[in-house]
């Protein structure tokens, strides 16, 4: 005796469908999951400056790749914890994300890289309110075009139940 289950019924209308499809010429819409948009979240909570321009090459080069191929994307940059010092002039002075030397040499570069993937690109920034909050940073010292999300950690987790893909530049 066959046993029924959830997804033998699915399996069972699906086929049912191909075959009424087949027969006249009706077309199958595409899900909502396979809707043609390559969405990808990249993590920064790191330091390093360097590391930074690296993840700005990565992200530039794949909106470059979608934009040739005319395909559809969503790419974001949530910042959390060092990330912070990424996405504002402020030298962070008495907080554990202060301004290195190393962070005094690449800001400004860095800083137009990411306003440019933002403004021309459409790359979305997100930032850790909780971060900001810790160290008291006055939200009209961030960057032009950065949003803040309640947790950092939080907005990621829900991207990729979304779909996103998880990037982190090591």
């Amino acid at each position: 005796m066959m046993r029924l289950t959830v997804r033998s019924i699915r399996a069972a209308a699906f086929a049912a469908i191909l075959s009424i499809a087949g027969f006249t010429g009706m077309v199958i819409p595409k899900t909502a999951q396979a809707d043609d948009v390559a969405r990808v979240v990249y993590h920064a909570d790191f330091a390093d400056p360097r590391r930074f321009s690296a993840m700005l090459t990565s992200i530039n080069n794949m909106v470059t790749y979608y934009q040739n191929e005319l395909i559809d994307y969503d790419v974001r940059i949530v910042f959390v914890a060092h990330g912070i010092r990424f996405v504002t002039d402020d030298k962070l002075e008495g907080t554990p994300f202060s301004e290195d030397a190393g962070m005094a040499e690449r800001r400004a570069n860095n800083a137009g890289r990411l306003q440019s993937l933002h403004s021309v690109q459409g790359v979305a920034l997100e930032l850790c309110d909780i971060t900001r909050s810790q160290i008291d940073l006055d939200p009209e010292k961030l960057y032009n075009g950065v949003a803040s999300v309640p947790s950092g950690v939080v907005q990621i987790a829900d991207l990729q139940r979304q779909g996103f893909a998880y990037i982190k530049i090591e």
